[in-house]
């Protein structure tokens, strides 16, 4: 429904379908004959009469005239769920490629517009520059029956289609778009293993008979909840008009009890206001919960899965619709380009895999923000509609800028933004210490220690990314003794001479880099420790000279490492000393703030997770006492670490396994230290156990933190794949984070701040060059940019 607007990702395919096209499909004969190359399909069976089944049809038909191409679908031609279809410019320029009379006839019945409003708390707020496209989805069907038929396609209604192994045995090819309960797909359920995963949220697909003038998503908080309206027009006199609210919602305010045309009327009565008091209308329209369908595989023998039969992404950031059509276009191309089925059935799912999985992955993150919608109906007006509008992650701050400006530039004026400076250019106050900016160069392991002792190498690779205009710069996790070092080549906190080493790297940062603040991570390795330098085999167990570890409970991170000793009580009170200890030296030493190393598994991290702490004594069990030794290790570092200065804490959010900590958990933990003071959480997730399933995308930590910012309490630090100086404004201006640590960033330009203030013009006192630098401050030119603009265009061939 809401289509993130990037670049069409099937543009490849949509070019090669129209070579092909203007090259020659041409009519087909009146004795249709046997394909030329018998690897590529000559008789095709489409289940599914939805858009994406007919436009496969179509465009395979158009690409072959003399294939046998039937269109099967159980309902009748205008059966339809829904009203209305968006779709992006991008998707339309891949039909209008294709098939320049589809997308005329499509063209001739596009509603479109640019705005999207938000109402919250009778606020409303609208963003421009969107450029949205919408029609009927029966006039959509419509047009692609008359183009099917007007090719040659047989499309047969009411009927249920062959049983699939049959229409395998008697076809070439079958194409299975049959929807997200697709039939096909059931049959060979063992060979493409679907995962449907359903959701939290209840949703009523309904109609209005007016046109909205805007893309429009209006908040109601009733005594039962949240519930929201997302609503678009799709003709001169009619709307899609979407109700969604959390299930727990649904069923307090009675919906479960009301039938189809009493849950029309509600909807209306509680939105009337988006309504103009106009009524609602339905057309079989039923409660349901999303399902998200993804696929191990594509295909099987010569049956190949289309649209929702093969994958599905929620309706808040862009319809089936879309991803199907694209799918037709790959499909298509795929066909006509490999030498054989098998090859272009692989072909085709190696280039839509990607392109789906993106899209999955925001629209996961939409959904999510939709289902959590009540964590940010207290955030200010115009942030709550900034948030809303950037949440899949696809429409960031710098996109929404450009197309319109003014509605951004308010939103900034509302965070606090000084005229002309970014949202990660603002300050922010931790007790006395202010950072200058919000960009956080992350703990980054260097293993380049010797005896524990920093040397040259990280003065240069601190103080370059200090002069490089972070905020923040963390050391690495710094080890409170010999024992708790992950490799040999770990930095340590437990000698005056290591003091004495950082004094060193925290004088040249103040110095050289005023206005940068320099922290100091303290952690203890536990079960994962004694282990090899990470380029010579990460966790691996050293060959020799291993040294015994301890852990709350005795499990080996990996089968083939050291099993740990379970720590005794006196062994907990000696480690808490190690902490402290490492904690009065890192405040002589300088450092400005300091970190304690809760997560990933390491010793205080195997505290906090059910999976690696097994203890039944007060340190064991349940969630209060698994936090127990954490929070006396914080408690006694908090108490000899300077007041004035912040503390904060690194947790893993989740453990990415079954049994371990999960997101609800996390909330606790955070709730935890805030109550004992802690001034920020560092959240990152996973490495807590080695068997662990991470979803990795961009950002795809940064909801973790938002949670727990909003329901602990307590600022946050985000942290995981947050690449560019837009994703960091963009978390900072929505108010899911209030710092961004970034690490691979900075190991590749360690200016990268410096650099991110350059490329967006600003040059305030949130990023300030060091003297010796300012000549670099602007980027060199790299070649000559003054030639001559052509003047004349000479139209038709000439002879040269």
């Amino acid at each position: 429904m809401f289509s993130a607007q990037g670049s069409m990702p099937t543009q490849g395919a949509r070019d090669r379908v129209d070579v092909r096209l203007r090259r020659g499909a041409q009519p087909a004969p009146t004795h249709p004959q046997p394909p030329d190359n018998l690897n590529h399909p000559h008789r095709i069976a489409v289940v599914g009469g939805g858009p994406g089944g007919l436009y496969t049809a179509a465009l395979l038909k158009r690409l072959a005239p003399d294939r046998e191409i039937t269109v099967h679908e159980r309902n009748a031609p205008d059966d339809t769920f829904g009203f209305g279809v968006v779709l992006s410019d991008e998707t339309l320029g891949g039909i209008e490629h294709a098939d320049a009379d589809v997308h005329a006839a499509l063209k001739a019945h596009f509603v479109r517009w640019d705005d999207i409003d938000i109402v919250h708390r009778g606020h409303r707020h609208t963003s421009s520059g969107h450029r949205f496209a919408a029609l009927g989805r029966r006039r959509l069907l419509a047009i692609l029956h008359e183009r099917c038929r007007a090719l040659g396609v047989a499309l047969r209604f009411g009927a249920e289609a062959p049983d699939p192994a049959e229409l395998a045995r008697t076809h070439d090819l079958v194409v299975a778009a049959d929807g997200v309960h697709s039939a096909t797909r059931e049959a060979f359920r063992d060979v493409f293993r679907p995962h449907v995963t359903g959701h939290r949220c209840r949703y009523i697909w309904l109609a209005a008979d007016f046109a909205l003038d805007a893309f429009r998503f209006e908040i109601a908080e009733t005594e039962h909840g949240v519930m929201q309206l997302h609503g678009y027009p799709y003709a001169a006199d009619a709307s899609t008009v979407i109700v969604e609210m959390r299930e727990e919602v649904w069923k307090a305010a009675g919906f479960d009890e009301l039938g189809e045309e009493e849950s029309t009327a509600r909807c209306a009565k509680i939105f009337a206001e988006a309504l103009g008091g106009r009524p609602l209308r339905s057309n079989n329209s039923a409660w349901t919960t999303f399902r998200t369908v993804v696929n191990e595989r594509w295909s099987h023998g010569n049956t190949v899965l289309l649209g929702d039969a093969a994958h599905t992404a929620h309706f808040s950031i862009g319809s089936g619709t879309k991803l199907a059509v694209e799918d037709a276009l790959a499909l298509a191309a795929c066909l006509e380009e490999q030498p054989s089925l098998a090859e272009a059935l692989a072909a085709y799912e190696e280039e839509r895999r990607p392109v789906v999985a993106s899209t999955q992955r925001a629209a996961k993150a939409s959904m999510e923000w939709f289902e959590d919608l009540a964590r940010y109906v207290d955030q200010p007006p115009r942030q709550f509609a900034f948030n809303l509008l950037t949440r899949s992650r696809r429409v960031t701050h710098d996109n929404l800028r450009l197309r319109d400006a003014g509605f951004t530039g308010s939103v900034e004026r509302e965070f606090g933004c000084p005229d002309g400076t970014p949202p990660m250019f603002t300050p922010f106050r931790l007790r006395d210490l202010t950072l200058r900016n919000r960009v956080v160069v992350s703990p980054m392991d260097m293993y380049s220690a010797v005896d524990g002792v920093p040397g040259d190498f990280h003065l240069v690779h601190l103080g370059a990314r200090a002069l490089g205009g972070a905020g923040l710069v963390m050391t690495e996790m710094v080890c409170v003794s010999p024992e708790g070092r992950i490799t040999p080549g770990c930095a340590g906190l437990y000698t005056n001479r290591q003091g004495e080493a950082w004094r060193r790297i925290t004088d040249f940062v103040h110095a050289s880099a005023p206005g940068t603040a320099i922290g100091v991570q303290l952690g203890h390795s536990g079960r994962k420790g004694s282990t090899r330098l990470m380029w010579e085999g990460m966790d691996e167990p050293l060959p020799e000279g291993n040294w015994p570890l301890v852990a709350p409970s005795p499990l080996p991170y990996r089968p083939d490492g050291q099993t740990p000793r379970e720590l005794s009580r006196a062994q907990l009170t000696d480690i808490r000393e190690q902490f402290t200890s490492a904690a009065a030296r890192a405040a002589r030493a300088g450092f400005d703030l300091l970190e304690l190393h809760c997560a990933h598994g390491y010793l205080l991290s195997g505290f906090l997770s059910p999976l690696t702490n097994l203890r039944t004594d007060a340190y064991g069990g349940s969630p209060e006492k698994r936090l127990r030794f954490p929070l006396e290790v914080f408690d006694a570092v908090r108490e000899v670490w300077p007041g004035e200065r912040p503390m904060t804490v690194r947790v893993s959010a989740t453990d990415w396994a079954e049994g371990g900590i999960a997101a609800e958990e996390a909330v606790a933990i955070a709730r935890a230290f805030a109550a004992h003071g802690v001034d920020a959480v560092d959240v990152s997730t996973g490495q807590v156990v080695a068997d662990e399933r991470p979803e990795f995308g961009r950002s795809y930590q940064t909801p973790y933190a938002d949670r727990i910012r909003h329901e602990a309490g307590v600022p946050v630090i985000a942290v995981g794949a947050i690449s560019s100086w837009d994703d960091v404004n963009s978390l900072i201006l929505a108010g899911r984070a209030d710092l961004c640590a970034l690490a691979r960033p900075h190991l590749y330009d360690p200016h990268w701040t410096l650099h991110a203030a350059a490329e967006q013009g600003y040059e305030g006192p949130g990023a300030v060059w060091p003297a010796p630098y300012r000549a670099g401050s602007r980027p060199p030119r790299t070649g000559r940019t003054d030639a001559p603009r052509p003047r004349l265009t000479l139209h038709g061939s000439q002879d040269v």
